[in-house]
């Protein structure tokens, strides 16, 4: 069935975007870097200043209105720039502890998989690189103008202590900003709409003018055939693939490439990687460049990991030491919304085409039983305790069953009858039961 998809480019400036986004590296040494400039450049232009009210004693530059309101408030300059720079190490230490908690109860309470969302956050990013910004700066030019012992040969620091100031006022909205951030990230149902919505973007970029799909056809066990090229880089997660380069490397050489993995697999050394047909296999380091390996799944190509993290989440809360159904039917929520987008979208294996419209990769992606595993099973088996947990599966099921086109229908009811099975057999009365499997979207309310 013709269907669509993106064609997902990897080249050297988004893979660049992805490290600088997953690191905490290069936004604080950036503002370390901007704050040695600018105290660089505001230390000698101040100087240019003194120097030029020296030579043109005929007009008195200190009159100016900017000039004049600097050097009032530079009269107290290297008090305030002394405060603004302890008070800098201060707001450091504060950003840098709340991180860490943010992190650790993130970890512990909502699932390690939402950790990269604390992780890429700008705002924490950005205000960290403000703080170290302004505290280098103030340190610097605080040295600068302090190192003048005649009062009346020193250094107005017309531009400096404005700055400061600058900067100062900047770093409070900044820590403002991030206090409000930080305390929607330590809100699980923000994290789980933040989830939730990177997953429906992935959806939907997932249907473009690139692709054909051939329905649910996407069992893992299925052997393409063709010659097999092993895995021979290191270990690690399938992040994504350049379909483009794959497509034009095939299309060279008149191939067609079967990718054995999925998106979001572990590459393991010497396991199946493609299977090629229509001739020679290409070398492996072409092959390799158009992958790329990572430590842990993303959300940039992986169409299922918005369904794990939002079922870790729900399994965290059903686990003894939580005992929190309420948030387990909260990440129920959002997985229907996922899995209604998916009952609607073409699944299974992805055909590539080239210009010419022929077939050139072939991609295999999860299948619409599969999602349905992955989406209920965990949080059935651990909730089947929990009226209000069964009474949400059961709401979704029943919405799935009427949403799903009819091809689609029977995993969901396998699912139903799997979970009428497991309430039959926890639930001490036949009323109990009946309770547990009315649909109910609210739980119990």
């Amino acid at each position: 069935m013709p269907m669509t998809v993106v064609r997902r480019r990897r080249g050297v400036l988004p893979r660049l975007r992805k490290r600088m986004r997953n690191s905490f590296l290069f936004v604080p040494f950036a503002g370390l870097l901007i704050g040695w400039v600018l105290a660089t450049v505001v230390v000698r232009a101040d100087s240019f200043i003194h120097d030029l009210d020296a030579r043109w004693t005929g007009v008195d530059l200190s009159g100016l209105w900017f000039l004049r309101t600097a050097a009032d408030f530079g009269s107290a300059a290297k008090t305030a720039v002394a405060a603004v720079s302890s008070a800098m190490l201060t707001f450091i230490g504060v950003v840098f502890s709340i991180t860490l908690v943010a992190l650790q109860m993130a970890a512990g309470q909502f699932s390690p998989r939402v950790l990269r969302i604390y992780v890429e956050s700008r705002v924490t990013k950005l205000t960290l690189g403000t703080f170290l910004c302004t505290f280098l700066y103030t340190l610097r030019v605080q040295k600068e103008y302090g190192s003048s012992t005649d009062d009346s040969d020193a250094v107005v620091p017309y531009l400096g202590s404005s700055l400061a100031m600058g900067f100062l006022l900047l770093s409070l909205v900044l820590f403002v900003v991030y206090v409000h951030s930080t305390i929607r990230l330590m809100r699980v149902t923000y994290v789980m709409d933040r989830v939730c919505q990177e997953s429906l973007r992935l959806i939907r970029d997932s249907a473009g003018p690139a692709r054909a799909l051939a329905g649910d056809a996407g069992e893992r066990g299925a052997d393409p055939g063709g010659t097999a090229v092993g895995h021979v880089w290191r270990p690690g997660v399938l992040q994504a693939v350049d379909v483009p380069r794959l497509v034009a490397l095939a299309g060279r050489d008149g191939l067609v490439l079967h990718l054995v993995p999925r998106i979001g697999d572990y590459l393991v050394p010497h396991t199946p990687l493609f299977r090629v047909a229509g001739g020679p296999a290409p070398s492996d380091a072409e092959l390799q460049a158009a992958l790329e390996l990572g430590v842990e799944r993303t959300t940039e190509q992986d169409l299922a990991f918005g369904i794990r993290q939002l079922a870790d989440i729900a399994s965290r809360a059903l686990s003894p030491a939580v005992n929190d159904p309420t948030t387990a039917v909260q990440a129920l929520d959002r997985i229907q919304v996922l899995l209604t987008a998916f009952a609607l979208q073409p699944l299974g294996r992805a055909y590539h085409r080239d210009a010419d419209g022929a077939v050139r990769l072939v991609e295999t992606l999860p299948s619409w039983p599969e999602l349905l595993d992955l989406a209920l099973t965990e949080v059935r088996d651990y909730g089947i305790g929990s009226a209000q947990v069964t009474r949400r599966i059961a709401a979704c099921l029943d919405d799935l069953e009427r949403l799903a086109p009819p091809d689609r229908r029977e995993p969901v009811r396998r699912h139903r009858d799997l979970l009428e099975e497991a309430v039959h057999t926890t639930a001490a009365s036949p009323q109990r039961s009946a309770f547990a499997l009315q649909p109910d979207r609210q739980g119990i309310g």
